[in-house]
């Protein structure tokens, strides 16, 4: 009962009305679901196997429920792309300190909102 309790405490808020829902393991948006029944949490099985499998594993292993493992290939991966990030509004910097026009700006505004669009997606 006490371990009921506890769980109910970690499991997420209720996404609020209208607000894009995303799935659990990959972060891909869900589709819109009706009222129906319960809400979607994977965007499909082997997201939903996924996820299984990685909970079971922080179980046996002892770590933390919210801990975030990754691969060393993952975490150079991480910083190249964030390494992206900062060159590309590195950029933008530089080329509004040599007058650049608005143009210009908005091309390299987007390269940033992209690099940090690719961000969003850990996975």
């Amino acid at each position: 009962m006490r371990e009921a309790a506890e769980l109910t405490q970690l499991e997420p808020a209720p996404a609020r009305r209208g607000a894009p829902k995303h799935c659990g393991w990959c972060g891909r948006r869900l589709p819109e679901a009706g009222n129906v029944g319960r809400r979607r949490r994977y965007c499909g099985q082997s997201c939903r196997q996924r996820a299984y499998e990685r909970r079971t594993a922080l179980q046996r292993s002892g770590l933390p429920e919210d801990a975030v493992v990754l691969s060393d290939t993952e975490i150079a991966a991480l910083q190249d792309r964030l390494f992206q990030l900062r060159c590309a509004a590195e950029d933008i910097v530089t080329a509004a300190d040599d007058g650049a026009d608005p143009r210009e700006l908005r091309g390299l505004a987007q390269e940033i909102a992209r690099a940090a669009k690719d961000l969003e997606q850990l996975r």
